[in-house]
C-alpha cells in the first residue's frame, strides 16, 4: 500500500515503469541483436565517418641517417665550430606514396638501412618486395602539401634536397639515463648541507593533506629519465662532403654514435609551411 501510494505521486517512478517508450533502448537491442555482418558493417561506416587524421606538415621531404660522433669543425675564417657527423648507409628510397584519395593525407613513406631477409617479417618483406626496393629495416613518413613527382622505387639523394648552410630540424631518441632523482631530472635545488639540516636531495612536499587527498597528474617527481623522442630544431649544415657521404651539423644531436636521426628541412610558418 505505501509502495503504489508513492508510486502514484511520483511521476518520475511511473515513468521508470515502461508506461512510455524507450527509443534509446529499442535502438541498443536492435544493434546488439542484429546479425555479425550487419553490427561489423554498421560500426565500420561508423568509424569511417567519424575518422580525423591530425598530423604536422613536413616543410618538404627529408632523410634518415645514422650519427657517427662530433668533432670540431674550422671555418674558413677560422672560427671553431662544434658539429656532429651524420653517416648515410644503403637506403632513403621511397617505398610508398600515400594520397588522400587512399590514405586521407599525402605523404611519402622512405626506407633505410638494408637489411638480411630474414632480419624482417614476411608482411614486411611483402611490402617492400610491392614497392621493388630491398629489405630496409625503418621506415618513416614525411607528411607533405603535395606528393607529386614521388614513385615508389626512387633514391632520395642529400644533396639535391639540403645545400650548406641550410637549416634543418633532427629527431631521435636521446640517450637513456635511466631512474634519476629531482634535482638531475628537473633541476631542482638542494637543501642545506649543515646546520642540523636533514633535508638534502631529497623531493620535499608533493601535495597537501586531506584536500586534495592525491597526488596531481604532471608533478616533478624522480623518474626514468632520456630514452625519449627529442627533436632540436633549426640547425645548421656546415658541410656536406660528398665523397665520404656525410653531412656536417652544428650542434649536438640527440642519442649517442649510432643513433637513427631523421633529418628534414626546418619548419618556418608562414613561409615553407601554411600557417593553418
Amino acid at each position: 500500500m505505501a509502495v503504489s501510494s508513492a508510486v502514484a505521486r511520483c511521476p518520475s517512478i511511473t515513468s521508470c515503469r515502461g508506461d512510455h517508450p524507450k527509443p534509446s533502448l529499442s535502438f541498443s537491442f536492435s544493434l546488439f541483436h542484429s546479425s555479425p555482418s550487419n553490427k561489423a558493417s554498421s560500426l565500420r561506416k561508423r568509424a569511417s565517418s567519424s575518422l580525423v587524421v591530425k598530423c604536422g606538415f613536413e616543410a618538404g621531404v627529408g632523410v634518415m641517417g645514422t650519427k657517427l660522433g662530433m668533432m670540431t669543425f674550422f671555418e674558413p675564417s677560422g672560427t671553431a665550430v662544434p658539429v656532429t657527423v651524420v653517416g648515410f648507409r644503403e637506403g632513403n628510397v621511397v617505398t610508398q606514396v600515400k594520397t588522400t584519395s587512399t590514405d586521407g593525407y599525402d605523404s611519402v613513406q622512405v626506407g633505410y638501412r638494408r637489411v638480411r631477409d630474414r632480419k624482417l617479417t614476411k608482411p614486411e618483406l611483402g611490402h617492400l618486395q610491392k614497392a621493388g626496393t630491398v629489405p630496409l629495416r625503418h621506415l618513416q613518413e614525411f607528411r607533405l602539401t603535395s606528393v607529386e613527382g614521388f614513385e615508389p622505387g626512387n633514391q632520395i639523394v642529400v644533396e639535391d634536397i639540403f645545400k650548406e648552410g641550410d637549416l634543418v630540424d633532427v629527431s631521435g631518441n636521446s640517450i637513456g639515463k635511466g631512474f634519476q632523482g629531482g634535482i638531475k631530472r628537473h633541476n631542482f635545488k638542494r637543501g642545506p648541507m649543515t646546520h642540523g639540516s636533514k633535508s638534502h636531495r631529497a623531493l620535499g612536499s608533493i601535495g597537501a593533506g586531506t584536500t586534495p587527498g592525491h597526488v596531481y597528474k604532471g608533478k616533478k617527481m624522480p623518474g626514468r629519465m632520456g630514452g625519449t623522442k627529442t627533436k632540436i630544431r633549426k640547425l645548421k649544415i656546415v658541410k656536406i662532403d660528398k665523397d665520404l657521404r656525410v653531412v656536417m651539423i652544428k650542434g649536438a644531436v640527440p642519442g649517442k654514435p649510432g643513433n637513427l636521426l631523421r633529418i628534414t628541412p626546418a619548419k618556418i610558418v608562414g613561409k615553407n609551411i601554411p600557417k593553418n
